[in-house]
């Protein structure tokens, strides 16, 4: 089966304090194979990255309003007179809070948007040809 990949390298920041932070390189990641969901890859200084999959919804929406509850919180706001987006991520693991560059993360979910349009996700799955196939037997 053949799909699509769009992919952004970029850099987050990890907030340890209001006053102090640090890099963290990331690839924002879309797959219409999986046309609902996004895969942020932290590159961390460890042996494996470590990955986070959520709603491609979630981040849409994130990067206007505040939204998501439980594992995943995602909002909007301004660091140092700069558009960001918050990311608060929540695991057995422990806790993090991401901020990422609100231009790069909009720029991407923009092209994600072209590739698959909101509202035609199913389509992607091919589940309605699937079902045809099944039922033509």
């Amino acid at each position: 089966m053949h799909y699509t990949v769009v992919e952004r390298e970029l850099e987050l920041r990890l907030i340890l304090s209001p006053e102090r932070s640090i890099p963290v390189p990331a690839r924002l990641g879309y797959r219409t194979d999986d046309p609902y969901a996004v895969l942020v890859t932290f590159h961390i200084n460890s042996e494996n990255p470590v990955y986070w999959t959520f709603s491609r919804d979630l981040l849409v929406e994130g990067v206007f309003r505040a939204c998501g509850h439980g594992d995943v919180r995602v909002w909007p706001t301004k660091s140092e007179g700069r558009s960001v987006v918050l990311m608060a991520l929540s695991s057995p693991d422990g806790d993090a809070l991401l901020e990422a560059p609100a231009a790069q993360v909009s720029a991407w979910l923009e092209r994600t948007l072209r590739v698959v349009p909101p509202g035609t996700e199913g389509e992607q799955l091919g589940i309605d040809a699937a079902l045809d196939q099944l039922l033509a037997q």
